[in-house]
């Protein structure tokens, strides 16, 4: 599946790169950043950890306009691995987000939209419980486990280049845990499997890999550069399940912070929030249940930006 992802991804960026060379209605850009941090203590009497940090990146737009028809697609995609004093590799940056949006011109800025968004992540990830050495590293995540597939109805206000809001008041929304581990305990609010009540390992049915909901879908975006060689790009996202509990909205919220240092070289700080009702987290005081997550990267590293006009 991995393999499709990647093959899907190249063969639509060859060959969108190859039709707007001969239509102006199309604009491409994007970049690739290779990011790196990197801390180092030798007899330090504060103290201090040595600790490593390396990040890639990969942003890709495709736009196209033309009459009253307006086309935009979004890839997001990023991998990080992390090593802190003697703890050893572990991954820290994952995603994997594409967006595509279709308009039909309704009014001046207003557009009827239909909108398909796909979420996941690259490889397995773990809570390694190093409050508790005896418990042992634990998967939390996997590719596809959860991917998150939607498609929506609704309409976009643009008011200029940068910024727009898109509502979708009739969304479908497809969580798929397609990892038979996580998906047997019930994680990102599947069905769990149900057991032999005189043997817990013995499994009667398989937990579900599918949890469909149904429900409205708003998304903000704003990318600009709000300084010279200073771009901030966010992304808001909420999503309310009219089917359960409707007023315990999801809530995503991305922001990139690129500081252009020169043509080859910048800084980027990146804080995302999380809130979904469905996922339940373990925090220290040994209570489980939703809360709100935080995500911040900061670093410097290699660039390269391309754009056809």
């Amino acid at each position: 599946m991995k393999k499709i992802v990647l093959i899907f991804s190249v063969v639509l960026i060859t060959g969108i790169l190859h039709a707007q060379d001969a239509d102006t209605a199309w604009k491409v850009n994007g970049d690739f950043s290779v990011l790196f941090s990197q801390s180092s203590f030798t007899n330090w009497a504060p103290g201090g950890e040595n600790s490593v940090n390396i990040n890639s990146l990969f942003n890709f737009y495709v736009g196209y306009e033309k009459g009253k028809s307006k086309w935009e697609n979004f890839l997001n995609l990023a991998y990080g691995q992390n090593k802190t004093g003697e703890l050893g590799w572990r991954k820290g940056e994952d995603k994997i987000d594409f967006q595509s949006t279709y308009g039909l011109k309704a009014a001046d800025k207003w557009y009827y939209t239909a909108n398909l968004n796909f979420k996941s992540q690259f490889a397995e990830g773990f809570d390694y419980h190093d409050d508790d050495p005896n418990i042992g590293k634990e998967k939390i995540s996997n590719f596809m486990a959860p991917g998150y597939i939607s498609a929506g109805l609704g309409m976009e206000y643009k008011p200029v280049e940068y910024m727009s809001f898109y509502l979708a008041p009739v969304t479908a929304r497809w969580i798929i845990v397609n990892d038979q581990e996580l998906a047997n305990a019930g994680a990102f609010g599947v069905e769990k499997a149900e057991y032999d009540q005189f043997d817990s390992t013995v499994v009667l049915a398989e937990g579900e890999n599918v949890r469909q909901e149904f429900g409205a879908y708003f998304r903000f975006l704003f990318v600009k550069d709000i300084m010279k060689n200073v771009n901030y790009n966010t992304k808001l996202e909420l999503f309310s399940d009219y089917t359960r509990e409707p007023g315990n909205i999801d809530v995503n919220w991305d922001n990139t912070i690129t500081m252009t240092v020169n043509k080859w070289i910048n800084a980027n700080f990146s804080f995302q929030v999380v809130y979904d009702h469905d996922t339940p987290i373990l925090d220290k005081d040994g209570k489980t249940g939703p809360r709100t997550q935080f995500k911040e990267v900061l670093s410097v590293g290699l660039a390269y930006k391309f754009a056809n006009r």
